[in-house]
């Protein structure tokens, strides 16, 4: 994968890459182990702060708020840094002039463990309010991106007219284009859900199941807890992340590691990361309204055990990608066919546009997971819609084998209410020999009901992401009955695809426009920033 990134990176990929081993979906990456905490600096309490002056909208503030360091002003803003560590409870106001600035690696809290009883443990809360903006120096020597450690919390819920918009600096410079990417790490999240990939020798799940997340060579995550909650991502927009450490070790727009069923994340737009949009690393977390706009690698990547439902995404890839393989959804084992648990992943409400040539298809299911999509719409004028790959065969071909409830094998991928437009159905990848032949995706697609595998390219959408022909004829699929009892995640919809048709709105305002999508006019522009 080329890197792009500042010359820094090379130096710091040296101790890196040390520590990583390559697999086929996330790298696994040594860890200290619970009971060896990494604590970066000694811990400076982090007082609740008070309101700044507010200045004249485009001019910056006079000073910073409290918990935060005045290091100047940049363009129209105060800079305001936030501490590298960030020990008790940190509240950050929307202040008119101000921007914060995440400098190098900002911890939040200190990892308190898969049971929650880790030496040295600090488990806090960072609030950011809505209508706020953080930026990452870039301009310093190091990687620049957030991590909320096991036991802490990020409360980021911006609102649909004031979202919070997370960027790198040249953003706020204006050095921005519809082409940059790759500027900083983006955000991390590491929770005490269950995991597949442990790094040391305990079943997945175990409370002392762990691993270190992709990218971070410290950073935790993993667990025995599936409700664990991590805070709270609403109404944010994520710019310009994606950060490269070394091939095959990456930091996305929003990195998911271990993080529970009791994480609320919804309304996010990833725009421009130069890896994944948003990877999730096992845990139980759902997801819903995700506007994925311009990865270089995979909009939806998941990966190592987790188990967990999305409901609402719209995907449109970059035309012009670096890497070969950017594909709407990825969906992995790490290598591992059996390893359990298992890998479940519910999507429901889906459009996927790809628009790369490098590409062998929209959707690559691989083995040690199982699947369902209901109620989607793949456009691909230059590819496939589905590549499904088996890396094993133990009792049948991994992905698709029959139902096997000792292994938590569901059996085959399903589809149901799914419309594909793509210049062919099925492309087939060899992996150790094996081979998931088009005739056997073929048959999985149409096992399933109100499905369309052939209609025309460039038929099924219109406005870059609107239902079309097809797509606003198909019956949907009740994505309510897929909720386990007693949950109510997924809604039913009468309609296929993330959006309704012109009159849904739910896209619109808190996101910002590009050449990869408009959203309309209550959008700004991605290059852009709020004036007040």
């Amino acid at each position: 994968m080329t890197i792009f990134k500042r010359t820094s990176l090379v130096l710091l990929a040296g101790t890196a890459c040390m520590a990583l081993s390559a697999c086929d979906g996330a790298d696994s990456v040594a860890s200290p182990g619970e009971g060896v905490i990494v604590v970066p600096g000694t811990p400076t309490p982090s007082p609740t702060p008070t309101p700044t002056p507010t200045p004249t909208a485009g001019t910056p503030a006079t000073s910073c708020p409290t918990g935060t360091t005045d290091v100047g002003i940049l363009g129209n803003y105060r800079s305001c840094r936030l501490p590298s560590l960030i020990t008790s409870a940190l509240s950050l106001p929307k202040a008119a002039g101000v921007a914060y600035e995440i400098n190098g690696r900002v911890d939040v809290g200190v990892d308190i463990g898969g049971a929650g009883s880790a030496p040295g443990g600090i488990a806090t809360t960072l609030t950011i309010a809505a209508g706020s903006l953080v930026y990452a120096n870039t301009t310093n020597a190091d990687n620049d991106y957030m991590v909320v450690n096991r036991g802490s919390k990020l409360i980021a819920e911006g609102t649909e007219t004031q979202p919070i918009i997370f960027t790198a600096q040249a953003n706020i410079t204006g050095g921005v284009t519809d082409e940059s990417q790759g500027l900083w790490g983006g955000i991390i999240l590491a929770g005490r859900a269950p995991i597949s990939n442990c790094n040391n020798t305990v079943p997945g799940g175990n409370v002392a199941c762990e691993n270190v997340v992709e990218g971070t060579s410290t950073a935790l995550y993993g667990g025995a807890t599936p409700t664990d909650s991590s805070g709270s991502i609403r109404y944010v927009q994520i710019r310009y992340s994606g950060t490269v450490i070394s091939p095959n070790n990456e930091l996305q727009g929003l990195t998911l590691g271990g993080t529970g069923s009791g994480t609320t994340l919804d309304h996010i737009q990833v725009h421009n990361s130069s890896d994944d949009g948003i990877e999730i690393f096992g845990g139980r977390s759902n997801l819903r309204y995700l506007v994925l706009t311009g990865s270089d690698d995979d909009g939806l990547d998941t990966d190592v055990g987790w188990q967990g439902f999305v409901q609402f995404v719209l995907a449109i890839q970059k035309p012009t990608n670096t890497q070969t393989d950017n594909y709407s959804t990825e969906i992995d084992s790490n290598g591992s066919e059996d390893a359990l648990p298992r890998q479940a992943y519910t999507l429901a409400n889906f459009t996927f546009i790809e628009t790369s040539t490098a590409t062998n298809a929209a959707i690559r299911l691989r083995g040690g997971a199982d699947a369902t999509f209901v109620n989607g719409i793949v456009s691909n004028p230059n590819s496939a819609c589905l590549n499904v790959i088996a890396g094993a065969d133990a009792g049948g071909k991994t992905t698709i084998r029959p139902a096997d409830t000792t292994l938590q094998d569901k059996g085959p991928p399903v589809f149901n209410s799914v419309v594909f437009s793509c210049l062919t159905p099925y492309a087939t990848t060899t992996v150790n020999g094996i081979t998931v032949t088009v005739e056997e995706q073929q048959a999985l697609f149409r096992a399933g009901t109100n499905n369309t595998d052939s209609a025309a390219v460039g038929s099924a959408v219109t406005g870059t992401f609107l239902p079309a022909g097809a797509s606003s004829t198909t019956t949907a699929f009740n994505a309510a009955t897929l909720n386990p009892t007693g949950t109510s995640f997924l809604v039913n919809t009468n309609y296929v695809g993330a959006v309704n048709g012109s009159t849904d709105t739910w896209y619109r305002g808190w996101t910002c426009n590009s050449n990869r999508a408009s959203f309309g006019t209550t959008s700004s522009a991605c290059t852009a920033l709020p004036t007040s």
